[in-house]
């Protein structure tokens, strides 16, 4: 019996290319291939790639130059004999995005170029819990930092917020690690910052942090689950260089998947939830933190000194992470997972539990062996992940730039 198949949904009538969009998707064709090139490119070689003219290359180029989305760099190397030609690259001035992340530390703020090279990352003590106060804390840094990268020709043009929570349309769901419920964090951030009419964002910080991997390991690391550990759990999941999100994008929850039926109960309201046995707060067991040191310094310190209850906790979060990640494992047929936040520090007594719980849960580990390692960029990741996803939206749509630049002169010529 043959299957049903729906009729597809009826084509938009196709529309004419006017000019000025015409110019857009030339420039924009033109700048990913920049982007793309990792370096010094020729005119040439970009008249040849994008299968444009040369003198609308020239065009294209004269007008990124001015508008400070590119400079001419060294010499174009393309292996032939003959003078080098005048490369263009990605410049280090102009638009900057900015990240924000609240840590299980404390704060961070970070700014990267278009180049995707950091140029400012700061950090500062926890600001509380209460999401007015954590917000006017980030709002005081982001302001610092748009203040110092602002005598560098540098100008943010967005801001993205890491939260650890899942977030739609702007707002923080929950996040139970914060005591926070139906928060509208980009309102508050916005509120309390100098810089009023930034563009902010606001996303799950464990979706950033593997956004952050997937941009730090140059797309080579195409398909991975990122562990965010910290006062709760997540995880962002990356498909063939794609993140996840799920049909709502509240996708990664790994913290409240359930790893003991009748356990402990969990403030999101279930019970036995991953986050109650290893976040930071589980992990310490109500130990206080001496002053002046954070949590992960903190468990770091006394699991070097062989402390034995919190070597226990770290044995016992270690196997719980391996249940967890067995069900995500056997599920989405991953081989590779970064621990990250707080995770990424303590990697060294947790990862052989998570491992042995793997090898023995997923049904494929036998034969094709999954990776559990510390994430490159660490307990950064999410706000480096942040700045870079700001940024992102300029290389992706460089006209966004060039718009709010009203003194930036627009050729007429014909593309």
């Amino acid at each position: 019996m043959s299957a049903q198949v729906r009729p597809s949904r009826p084509r938009q009538p196709e529309r004419p290319v006017r000019q000025e969009n015409l110019r857009t998707l030339n420039l924009e064709l033109v700048f990913r291939h920049i982007v793309a090139a990792g370096g010094p490119i020729s005119r040439t070689e970009l008249a040849t790639s994008t299968g444009l003219t040369r003198p609308t290359i020239t065009r294209i180029a004269e007008e990124l130059l001015a508008g400070q989305l590119i400079t001419e760099g060294g010499p174009a190397h393309n292996g032939r004999a003959g003078r080098p030609r005048v490369g263009l690259t990605l410049s280090e001035k102009g638009p900057a995005g900015l990240g924000l992340d609240i840590r299980a530390d404390g704060l961070a703020a970070c700014i990267v170029d278009l180049t995707g090279t950091v140029r400012h990352l700061a950090f500062a003590p926890s600001a509380g819990r209460d999401a007015p106060d954590v917000l006017a804390g980030l709002a005081h840094m982001a302001d610092a930092a748009i203040d110092a990268i602002t005598a560098e020709d540098l100008t943010v043009v967005t801001a993205t917020l890491a939260v650890p929570g899942p977030v739609h349309a702007g707002i923080v769901q929950s996040a139970p690690a914060l005591g926070w419920r139906n928060v509208d964090a980009g309102a508050l951030l916005r509120g309390a910052t100098r810089h009023l009419d930034l563009p902010i964002t606001v996303d799950n910080e464990a979706n950033l942090a593997a956004l952050g991997e997937l941009y730090a390991s140059d797309n080579t690391l195409s398909s991975f689950v990122y562990v965010s550990g910290g006062l709760g759990i997540g995880a962002g999941i990356v498909l063939d260089g794609q993140l996840m999100r799920g049909a709502r994008g509240w996708s990664g929850e790994l913290g409240h998947v359930t790893v003991h039926p009748e356990g402990e109960p969990c403030p999101c309201g279930s019970r036995g939830c991953l986050q109650t046995y290893a976040s930071l707060p589980a992990i310490l067991s109500d130990e206080p933190v001496p002053a002046g040191t954070t949590p992960d310094a903190a468990i770091t310190g006394w699991a070097e000194a062989g402390r034995p209850a919190t070597l226990a906790a770290l044995d016992s979060a270690g196997t719980a992470l391996g249940i967890a990640l067995s069900d995500m494992l056997n599920i989405l047929d991953i081989d590779t997972v970064l621990l990250g936040g707080s995770f990424s520090l303590l990697a060294s007594w947790l990862t052989a539990n998570a491992r042995a719980e793997v090898q023995r849960r997923v049904l494929t580990a036998t034969w094709a062996p999954i990776t559990i390692r510390p994430a490159l960029l660490g307990p950064d990741a999410a706000v480096i992940g942040a700045a870079l996803t700001s940024i992102d939206q300029i290389r992706q749509h460089p006209t966004t730039w060039l718009a709010l630049r009203p003194s930036h002169s627009r050729p007429t010529a014909p593309a």
